[in-house]
């Protein structure tokens, strides 16, 4: 199985911060045999950074989008439009838009059945809060959350999971292995059962403040097939030595 270190850029870049973009593309260069590099900038960034890497092994991605393909929503953008940019890769269900904006698992199923239309690929994120974890339902959650968003359809699709628990992002706190092992451990169990082979290959990421000090520990854990990351793929130096610790 691959793996897959992904940037989330977040509300953050301008044109200015392509600089960084040009320094992932050099670094990584040809890339290497089994770990993939994807960079998911704000949609403004999408088209210059894709003309920016085209000849690299640097993917790059969209972090959210419409369920229909266009249509009379203002300010929304579709999987389609996202593919036009040159987008590979689509972030749905991250936890500041389920919590920010609401964002239900139905609507993330709608949003993983439109990647899987515009024949791009879903990573779907899925995590507990604090409470959730002190009440002892951190499985149940994150377990219901994958099987509430992740469609039928996906047993014939390439697909990506991130497990997210809410409480390690952005607050310095990062799970720790065994943690990290149990969920992940779980979220595959549920793959596998639910979706058979598409399961078993799916890569199912962590992305609670990975950063490059704690990299190499957390992908060493079994069942952890690569990073979603956030703050610490902004740069460039960053996010090439989270690529370098990827076995």
């Amino acid at each position: 199985m691959r793996t897959l270190i992904a940037g989330n850029w977040k509300m953050n870049g301008l044109k200015a911060s392509l600089v960084e973009i040009q320094a992932m593309v050099d670094g990584i260069g040809e890339g290497k045999a089994e770990v993939d590099a994807l960079i998911c900038p704000p949609a403004t960034l999408i088209a210059a950074a894709v003309d920016l890497a085209s000849g690299s092994a640097l993917q790059i991605g969209g972090q959210n989008c419409h369920a229909g393909m266009s249509g009379a929503h203002t300010g929304d953008v579709s999987a389609a439009m996202l593919k036009d940019a040159g987008a590979s890769h689509i972030i749905l269900g991250h936890s500041e838009r389920r919590t920010d904006h609401g964002e239900l698992s139905a609507e993330i199923k709608d949003r993983v059945l439109a990647v899987f239309d515009a024949g791009l690929t879903p990573i779907v994120c899925i995590g507990e809060s604090l409470s959730d974890r002190e009440a002892g339902l951190t499985e149940k959650v994150v377990l219901g959350q994958l099987e509430a968003s992740l469609p039928r359809e996906a047993a014939d699709k390439s697909f990506v999971v991130a497990y997210e628990p809410i409480w390690a992002i952005g607050t310095g706190h990062t799970a720790t292995p065994d943690q990290i092992g149990e969920v992940h451990k779980a979220i595959r169990g549920a793959l596998a059962t639910r979706f058979g082979e598409a399961g078993k290959s799916a890569p199912i990421l962590y992305g609670g403040s990975m950063k490059p000090g704690n990299a190499a520990e957390i992908l060493a854990v079994e069942d952890v097939n690569g990073g979603l990351i956030g703050g610490a793929s902004l740069k460039a130096a960053d996010f090439l030595a989270i690529y370098e610790a990827a076995l």
